[in-house]
C-alpha cells in the first residue's frame, strides 16, 4: 500500500484562521475561520481528496492535539487511534 499524503491543520497568526497545508509541498490547501469548522462533519476528508491522507491537528500553541486518517479504512493497524 502506498504511503498516505501528510497534511497539517495549524493556526495562522497573520490571518487569525486555520490553514490546512500539505507537509511535502508546504502549500496551503484550504483556510478555515475556526478549528471547529475545519474538523466538523467530513470537512477535512473532503479537503484531502479521494486519495485520502493523514492530517495532524495542532492546538493554537503549536503542539499536536491529534492525528486523523482519511478514509478511516487506510489507518495503519499498528496505530493506537
Amino acid at each position: 500500500m502506498p504511503k498516505l499524503p501528510k497534511y497539517t491543520l495549524d493556526f495562522n497568526e497573520k490571518s487569525r484562521g486555520w490553514d490546512l497545508t500539505n507537509d511535502k509541498t508546504n502549500r496551503k490547501i484550504r483556510s478555515y475561520d475556526s478549528k471547529e469548522t475545519a474538523t466538523a462533519g467530513g470537512v477535512l476528508e473532503k479537503a484531502v481528496g479521494k486519495d485520502g491522507g493523514s492530517v495532524k491537528i495542532q492546538k493554537m500553541n503549536g503542539r499536536f492535539q491529534e492525528e486523523r486518517t482519511y478514509p478511516g479504512s487506510r489507518d495503519p493497524k499498528s496505530s493506537k487511534g
